[in-house]
């Protein structure tokens, strides 16, 4: 189990969100559902850009340090013109609350900002005490063909792309570890190798994947589906995703058939059992199926489900359920999901 694992989130007036929101997490999946623009990706990327600043080493952890982090952290990974631009819209001045748990700390990172903020956020408080856990966020598209020299690139130019590229590339460049039998590294990586046909290696600023029976073939050759499942593979192999550790997947299923869809469960639950604490935004019904079918089969982690649908005259408030398994959420706030199931049903009808 995630040994410093988020507990809860209190959000006021953040981007989509026009109102004030509790949402509870488990130490092992999250699963975050809902439509486009109910506010998936900013959920999973506030969390990670909260988690991230509070486990990075590279600076000193003081009340003014952390307060400038989370303002960079959240400029760098959401990319607004400037801060304020992330409080809900409306007329008038408004104001973010932010308030994140984490399991073993008795004091939360608390923070707010307004709308006219530049690039300032003021601390209210902040962790006491957190244990060592790396975070990674995986966007939905793959990685790995733009790794070489794009961290050095991104330190020195102006470039167009979001801050969780730059971190997850830089633990992609991490030496990977000795295997053995008995790791939880094999246990892991097994699912997905089994699909890729190989291993993920590196030689010098490159990544290939080699020994296929067809041969060896570097990362922009393979189809964009097997590049991100090699981006998982090496994550695992460097340490990264082993234990007591943070992943945030943005669309997992996004140009992955099903069958590799069942590889990406199957490392998913793998990766829980070994400490990761998980969160994924998906529209996939077949991911969200199969999750909870694999679920139920011997000492599967803890799962909840976070359901975003958009309500109101305009359609501008979010509403947000939670539950441990698809019974508990009203299919209304499933309406994506809901509509692959009855084209199957159709389908199966025909």
């Amino acid at each position: 189990m995630c040994t410093s694992a988020i507990e809860k989130i209190r959000i006021s007036r953040f981007g989509p969100f026009d109102g004030s929101y509790d949402l509870s997490f488990v130490p092992g999946i999250n699963v975050i559902v809902g439509d486009n623009g109910t506010g998936k990706s900013q959920l999973l990327k506030l969390l990670y850009s909260c988690t991230q600043v509070l486990q990075d080493e590279n600076f000193e952890h003081t009340k003014t340090a952390i307060q400038r982090r989370v303002a960079e952290k959240l400029v760098g990974v959401f990319c607004p013109d400037s801060l304020g631009r992330l409080v809900t819209r409306q007329q008038g001045r408004a104001k973010t609350e932010v308030s994140v748990s984490y399991e073993g700390s008795r004091k939360p990172l608390s923070f707010s900002f307004a709308t006219n903020s530049k690039s300032e956020v003021r601390l209210e408080s902040m962790p006491d005490d957190l244990r060592k856990a790396v975070p990674v966020y995986l966007p939905s598209r793959e990685l790995m063909s733009i790794y070489p020299g794009f961290v050095s690139l991104y330190n020195t130019h102006q470039l167009e792309f979001d801050e969780t590229m730059r971190d997850t590339c830089s633990l992609l460049g991490l030496p990977p570890l000795r295997r053995n039998s008995s790791s939880g590294v094999v246990q892991a990586l097994q699912p997905i190798e089994a699909i890729l046909g190989g291993r993920v290696e590196q030689v010098g600023d490159r990544f290939y994947l080699n020994g296929r029976p067809e041969g060896n073939f570097e990362m922009p050759l393979l189809a964009e589906g097997l590049r991100k499942l090699s981006t998982i593979a090496r994550l695992v192999q460097c340490g990264v995703l082993l234990d007591k550790g943070y992943l945030f997947w943005d669309e997992p299923e996004a140009n992955l058939n099903p069958a590799s869809q069942i590889a990406i469960v199957q490392t998913i639950l793998a990766l829980a059992k070994n400490g990761i604490q998980i969160f994924l935004g998906t529209h996939s019904a077949f991911l969200l199926r199969q999750l909870f079918l694999e679920s139920k089969r011997g000492d599967a982690p803890s799962i909840r489900l976070t359901a975003l649908r958009r309500s109101g005259e305009r359609g501008t408030h979010i509403d947000m359920v939670q539950g441990d398994d698809l019974e508990d959420v009203d299919l209304e706030y499933l309406a994506a999901i809901k509509t692959e199931y009855d084209q199957a049903d159709a389908i199966l009808a025909e």
